[in-house]
């Protein structure tokens, strides 16, 4: 979900390279069509598709929500009869101030804590929300320059945190670390902000790196 947008398009990139099926959803069937005529054109030989949002929801056991905050709220409504039990929602949404004409490097408060939980709150029942990929460069994914850093992962089971751990994986360069539940997404969240004002700063593509982690396997 928001696949046209810069978030969105750029994990479809990567997901597509590393031989996933792509379903690119969008609010109008045209401009998901259009962002799935590009993901063939940046990874060639790959299943990639465009479907208006409650049909491109239907069609995998992960969605990943990569709206614009101000679109959190009507998107997870429309969603409600689409999105079925046993599915994982990941949600990569930021409150910026941005989304109110305020400025990218500062966040919003949201009534729940954070936009993870407002979608946790506003999901069908039997759907796993996980808070993830707050901290890659949306222009960074969407590229070729090589990724090295973490993506923090928060949601309120393990085992759906390890299903978003493996996804996040499947993109060379990105590691996933345990974050724990769903709540810290309220710190995850404004890291983006955060990092938004140190690439503005530095023109870079920065991420995050949690050092001195253990190299053996914790999704295990």
């Amino acid at each position: 979900m928001g696949g046209t947008g810069a978030l969105g398009y750029g994990l479809a990139v990567r997901l597509a390279r590393a031989g996933q099926t792509i379903v690119v959803g969008s609010r109008k069937l045209d401009r998901a069509e259009e962002a799935a005529e590009r993901l063939r054109a940046a990874a060639p030989g790959d299943e990639v598709e465009g479907l208006e949002n409650a049909d491109a929801a239907k069609r995998g056991p992960a969605v990943c929500l990569a709206v614009p905050f101000r679109a959190h709220s009507e998107t997870l409504t429309n969603l409600k009869e689409a999105l079925g039990e046993g599915q994982l929602l990941v949600d990569c949404t930021v409150p910026l101030a941005a989304a109110v004409s305020g400025k990218a490097t500062r966040t919003l408060g949201v009534w729940q804590g954070s936009a993870a939980e407002q979608a946790q709150e506003m999901a069908p029942d039997g759907v796993a929300v996980v808070s993830a990929f707050h901290t890659v460069s949306a222009s960074a994914l969407a590229g070729d320059e090589a990724l090295d850093e973490d993506v923090l992962v928060c949601g309120n089971r393990k085992a759906d945190r390890k299903r978003v751990a493996e996804l996040v994986e499947l993109i060379d360069g990105l590691r996933a670390v345990d974050a724990g539940p769903l709540e810290q997404a309220r710190i995850v969240e404004p890291l983006t902000a955060l990092l938004i004002g140190i690439n503005s700063r530095y023109k870079a593509h920065a991420g995050i790196r949690i050092t001195v982690l253990p190299d053996d396997d914790h999704w295990s």
